[in-house]
């Protein structure tokens, strides 16, 4: 079973990929689900974040603000850096724990990790490739400020993730996310193809 990764910077098509690997038959974990569910109230994470980052971050129901998280941590990358550092460890354990899973239950092909920073947190090295979704870096931007984001808030966003130069550098497979819907599924379609030939000779 080959397992892979799937990043690309913020608002660069990503998710759109994972939905159509889903819909092709590929299991897919979002990371960022998992690291969401590792800061709800009593999950270790959770009183670990509130410790380092203040009591007044927990909203009325106990669990974290996570919009008021995000004003902290990305207007310092040292504070970024310290989130980065409680979350991670605990997010690459939930997601072997799936490759583990899904392994014993028969997955044959691939499965992906779908993650915004798979690269900056290490995770890369321990997989059998990687998927790059990118677009231009001004459809970014402009893709921010339509879920709402200020220009400043967008550009500190890409600017705390790894360049797409980086990116593309080390992705053995990626997919140009800037054109339509259609040109998407066109390339999805061919790195299915791509990569259950390749599980198929491992």
């Amino acid at each position: 079973m080959l397992r892979l990764g799937l990043t690309g910077g913020i608002a660069s098509g990503k998710s759109a990929v994972a939905a159509l690997l889903r819909e092709m038959g590929f299991s897919v974990l979002d990371a960022d689900s998992a690291s969401h569910k590792l800061m709800e109230p009593g999950q270790p994470a959770h009183d670990e974040i509130l410790q380092n980052f203040g009591a007044d971050l927990v909203s009325s129901d106990g669990r974290i603000d996570r919009a008021k998280l995000a004003a902290i941590v990305f207007s310092e990358p040292a504070k970024l850096a310290r989130l980065n550092a409680i979350l991670h460890p605990r997010v690459e354990q939930t997601i072997f724990r799936q490759f583990d899973e899904w392994q014993r239950n028969g997955v044959r092909d691939a499965v992906f990790v779908e993650a915004a920073l798979l690269l900056e947190a290490g995770f890369g090295k321990k997989l059998d490739g990687l998927v790059v979704a990118w677009c231009e870096p001004e459809q970014q931007l402009e893709r921010l400020r339509a879920r709402g984001m200020s220009e400043l808030e967008a550009k500190r966003r890409i600017a705390a993730q790894l360049p797409l130069e980086e990116k593309l550098r080390q992705a053995t497979y990626s997919v140009d996310c800037s054109g339509s819907m259609a040109e998407t599924r066109e390339q999805v379609q061919t790195l299915a193809a791509k990569i259950r030939k390749r599980a198929s000779v491992q």
